[in-house]
């Protein structure tokens, strides 16, 4: 396979950054478009979702108690005191729960709905001009990847979440600059699961894909953010999600220095 031609931002890191933002506003034009891929990407989605849902529900119904769980040092202390380091990890909590959340959404609906996904994928190549010497990678072994490579960005984030979470308990800085950080590493690693289906068809792996986002890393922290931040909101992740698929190819062609536009 011939070496890949990486892209090279011509924009400054604020304009990478809100391409990367258009990216995902592109990805969802694209599959909006196409009814039937929309229902095929909505399915897994949906499903991953409820499961994901109803956990974070559970969270957030449990939160006073975990909250007073890792905080027993102050169950002498006066009430208003007491009631406020406890909201404060309370939020800690939930600001763990969000980040650990979307990224495992994300790793098990792309698991769940490998083939629709990569049907979606193949379908926004084949409108932009196809993906010269492609990898064919069987079901099977497309579907073992995809696991290994989720399995690993989750436990990535599980050992970044950590110190976010007792960085959360810093006032002021655990309510503002934790959730801006971990709205940081949550889209990076986004990024690098949602673009793993157009990797593999250019015969690429996790390591590859870390490596090239990095050439331009503002842009794939702008299209990351910005899933991320769908994903946040209620039923955004199922409804986004096969838009987030569509836009991480219009990514990956971007990166290899291909076209992203219709001729």
């Amino acid at each position: 396979m011939n070496a890949p031609r990486i892209f090279t931002p011509v924009t400054g890191a604020a304009g990478g950054f809100f391409a990367g933002v258009g990216l995902l506003l592109r990805g969802l034009a694209l599959y909006v478009r196409s009814p039937g891929l929309m229902l095929l990407g909505v399915v897994p989605a949906l499903i991953s979702g409820a499961l994901f849902l109803s956990a974070f529900a559970a969270l957030v119904y449990f939160v006073d108690n975990l909250a007073a769980l890792v905080t027993p040092f102050a169950d002498d202390w006066s009430q208003t005191p007491r009631s406020l380091v406890r909201v404060i990890a309370g939020l800690a909590f939930l600001g763990l729960g969000g980040l650990l959340g979307v990224v495992a959404f994300t790793a098990v609906t792309l698991v769940i709905g490998d083939p629709f996904y990569e049907k979606i994928s193949e379908r926004v190549e084949e409108r932009l001009g196809g993906t010269p010497d492609a990898v064919e990678v069987p079901f099977w072994a497309s579907l073992r990847r995809s696991a290994a490579d989720s399995l690993r960005l989750v436990g990535l984030s599980v050992l970044i979440g950590i110190p976010l979470f007792a960085a959360g308990f810093i006032p002021v800085v655990g309510q503002t600059v934790v959730p801006v950080i971990g709205a940081a590493v949550g889209g990076w690693l986004l990024t690098v699961e949602l673009v793993g289906a157009p990797f593999a068809r250019r015969g690429l792996r996790l390591p590859e894909r870390r490596s090239m986002l990095k050439a331009d890393r503002p842009t794939a922290l702008g299209f990351g953010v910005a899933v991320f931040v769908c994903f946040l909101i209620p039923l955004g992740a199922v409804l986004v999600m096969p838009a987030a698929v569509a836009g991480a190819t219009l990514l990956t062609r971007r990166t290899f220095g291909q076209p992203i536009r219709e001729s």
